[in-house]
């Protein structure tokens, strides 16, 4: 188990959702606003960039604002390149971060790539901070692959060159680990992650790291790409490698649509969980999908005002109600399968389909309750929603 600020990774500990903020670390207002967004949406731990003097210098007064507004989530200061410099130079920076992410791709090249690690690690020993070994697919450490592509050349059955690549990743990920432990960093301070851009790759990576080692594992696929094309590849590998009990907390790395906000990926983290049964963060809506029967839009709109009600409602909610996140909410479109599904929720509505009696019954835990129609149904639900949680948690 590793602490990271105030929130415990790995061990028994529940699976954890972290995102990355997107602006430029120098401009302290716009990066303390995303932040705050990302953690209101229930980001647990949110990484920065660290890429300049100019970065650094803005790391402190960020964590200060934040403070200000009451949000105590963790930062992660991501490293590439001249990491070990900028901790030197700001030292504020370096006490500011609840932990350092080091990319031993990118920490250095040739006779600089271990002085330079083992700067990066000497100051997260001094500060006591933990560390996160972020190997990458697309920078990976070129001398260790030039090392392992020599010695497979010499094999009678040499790996393919995707299997090499595969293996490469998880000998960076646990020969940096090895060392900063050698350095001196305890190994309660150190998770470590293994990022691809191909599903396959990702969780043959990842099965392999838990026969190798006992590190809390960051799970994420790297680059996961736009929309539902992103929103896919990760919960594919990421939903099997779940499924299985690999990974301690993980990240979904979307690009955002031109003009969206970066709070979706947490968004999809929290339903990727709740889906799975593994934590639950806010009541979840079925809906149906519609078909011919629902040519109507109400049901879907219905549906959209309802998880967005719950949504905004939960910050308040889930301090008065324990174990409201766990309820399930039904918004159906027609006969057909309507009444069995609110049946079967916590709290159900059915509406009319197509040339159906224009009424909506309500169902409460498995019972109908009241019939709903006219033009205020979806008032009168919420206002339903609001009295059954006051009753029921």
């Amino acid at each position: 188990m590793v602490k990271v600020g105030d929130i415990s990774v790995g061990g028994q500990h529940p699976v954890v959702i972290q995102s990355m903020t997107n602006t430029d670390t120098a401009d302290i207002d716009a990066t303390v606003k995303q932040v705050f967004e990302l953690w209101k949406a229930g980001s647990e731990i949110v990484r920065i960039t660290v890429n300049s003097e100019d970065a650094a210098k803005s790391v402190a007064p960020i964590k200060d604002k934040l403070i200000q507004l009451n949000c105590n989530v963790p930062l992660v200061g991501d490293f590439h390149f001249n990491g070990h410099k900028l901790l030197a130079l700001y030292p504020d920076c370096a006490e500011a971060l609840d932990k350092y992410r080091i990319n031993p791709g990118n920490v250095g090249k040739g006779s600089k790539r271990d002085e330079q690690f083992n700067q990066m690690i000497q100051f997260a020993i001094r500060y006591k901070k933990p560390v996160r070994i972020g190997v990458n697919w697309g920078s990976l450490d070129q001398d260790l692959l030039a090392k392992m592509m020599d010695a497979n050349q010499k094999l009678n059955e040499p790996l393919s060159s995707n299997a090499l690549m595969r293996e490469a990743l998880i000998q960076s990920a646990l020969l940096s680990a090895k060392s900063a432990e050698e350095i001196g960093l305890p190994k309660e301070q150190i998770i470590i992650s293994c990022k691809t851009s191909d599903t396959q790759d990702l969780i043959y990576v990842y099965e392999q790291l838990e026969k190798r080692c006992n590190y809390p594992l960051h799970l994420g696929l790297t680059e996961a790409g736009m929309g539902s094309k992103g929103i896919v590849a990760s919960s594919a590998s990421m939903g099997y490698l779940l499924q299985k009990g690999i990974g301690d907390t993980i990240r979904i790395s979307l690009t955002p649509e031109p003009g969206e906000t970066r709070i979706k990926e947490v968004v999809v983290a929290q339903e990727l969980l709740q889906t799975m049964n593994i934590r639950s963060f806010v009541p979840l809506v079925i809906a149906c999908p519609g078909c011919g029967r629902t040519t109507s839009t109400f049901f879907q709109e219905l549906a959209q005002q309802t998880q967005q009600y719950l949504r905004e409602n939960m910050p308040s909610w889930k301090k008065i109600y324990p174990g409201v996140e766990n309820m399930k909410v039904a918004v159906m479109g027609c006969v057909v399968n309507g009444p069995g599904e609110s049946k079967m929720a916590d709290i159900g509505i059915s509406l009319p389909g197509t040339g159906e009696i224009p009424v909506a019954p309500v169902y409460e835990n498995g019972e109908k309750t009241v019939t709903l129609k006219g033009d205020n149904i979806a008032h009168e639900f919420q206002k339903i929603i609001n009295d059954y949680i006051q009753k029921n948690y």
